[in-house]
């Protein structure tokens, strides 16, 4: 068992998103219903099983663990949890642990974080606009994250935000959000909106704004130089020659990334994701808690789902509809 995890496309896995809880404190319109059904407590799987899941993939060759949510930090002990995760970092069998956050609870946590040997985290940040803030987090409060941020800066962890184009809400901040992590010395990544979740009353096409029309933009101010830069993700990045900082692109849309694929999703619940944008998934679930001293049954599940990973998604906003929508949030499988 000690082959690494190679799906069918010859794309070596190593690198697992892992989201610990689907509640969030906050109701972003692109990631969450405004009144949201969350899963039964009792359906999560515990902090002592997501560290013996966790620690499977770990076995098999996965470098990197990203924690995930939901917001990852309002699950209760989730401190217990990465501490627990360090001792993979120590044994020098994964390379990289760190997390995605909205950044609402960094304040308490960003000094116990950097304790558990987290280097480096990924803030979400689609504005820094107050009102539009709260209406895009619908519960948010920007003053709240900035000194979560302020915090994870002080506790000497590298931030990245993270940044959704959207039409009409944030494109007159593209250079302010651009200044702002210049001068707190952060890296800044610009996402595409994706056709995830009940869309409700969000409409997904109007929401979009291409990230080739995004980088035409900044390169009228800028000189953009590529950067052969990879993090593990599906980034591609840009120095801006003037400042020096780097610029990133999450492009599922308008430049399709899947041919580097070396992610897999696991949800709170055990269910494998083995692409963002397709409904397959695989249960860890019984080879888990069925076997609970035994972890063969739990690698050969993982083994299998590997083996079943798609090609890549099928998203497409091309004939102005959301084609390749899926069904789930993109809070259940993990931002």
């Amino acid at each position: 068992m000690t082959a690494p995890l190679i799906d069918p496309f010859a794309r070596a896995i190593t690198y697992l998103r892992v989201s610990v809880t689907d509640r969030c404190d906050f109701r972003c319109v692109y990631c969450m219903a405004e009144n949201m059904t969350f899963l039964p407590k009792k359906e999560l799987l515990t902090l002592e099983e997501l560290d013996r899941m966790c620690s499977a993939f770990v076995g098999l060759g996965v470098k990197k663990l990203r924690i995930t949510g939901g917001e990852p930090l309002v699950r209760r002990d989730i401190m217990t949890f990465f501490r627990a995760m360090s001792r993979h970092l120590d044994s020098g069998a994964l390379e990289e642990l760190t997390l995605t956050t909205n950044g609402s609870q960094l304040e308490r946590f960003a000094a116990d974080l950097a304790a558990a040997g987290v280097r480096r985290i990924n803030i979400s940040l689609d504005t820094l606009d107050e009102e539009k803030f709260a209406r895009v987090t619908r519960w948010g409060r920007l003053p709240q994250v900035l000194r979560g941020l302020d915090a994870a800066q002080a506790a000497g962890l590298a931030v990245k935000l993270n940044a959704v184009a959207l039409k009409d809400f944030n494109e007159d901040e593209l250079f302010t959000l651009t200044e702002f992590c210049h001068d707190r010395g952060i890296d800044l990544t610009w996402i595409e909106v994706m056709p995830m979740g009940d869309l409700g009353n969000e409409d997904r096409i109007g929401q979009y704004w291409s990230l080739t029309d995004l980088r035409a933009q900044l390169a009228q101010r800028y000189t953009l130089a590529e950067l052969s830069d990879r993090t593990g993700g599906p980034a591609r990045y840009v120095r801006l020659e003037e400042t020096g900082q780097r610029i990133g692109f999450i492009t599922p849309l308008s430049h399709n990334f899947c041919e580097s694929c070396n992610r897999v999703r696991m949800t709170c619940t055990g269910e494998l994701y083995m692409c963002l944008g397709q409904e397959d998934r695989a249960d860890l679930r019984p080879a888990l808690r069925n076997f609970p001293q035994d972890d063969a049954p739990l690698e050969q599940a993982i083994r299998a789902a590997i083996g079943a990973k798609p090609r890549g998604h099928d998203f497409d906003y091309s004939r102005q509809r959301a084609d390749g929508q899926v069904s789930r949030h993109m809070s259940h499988t993990g931002g």
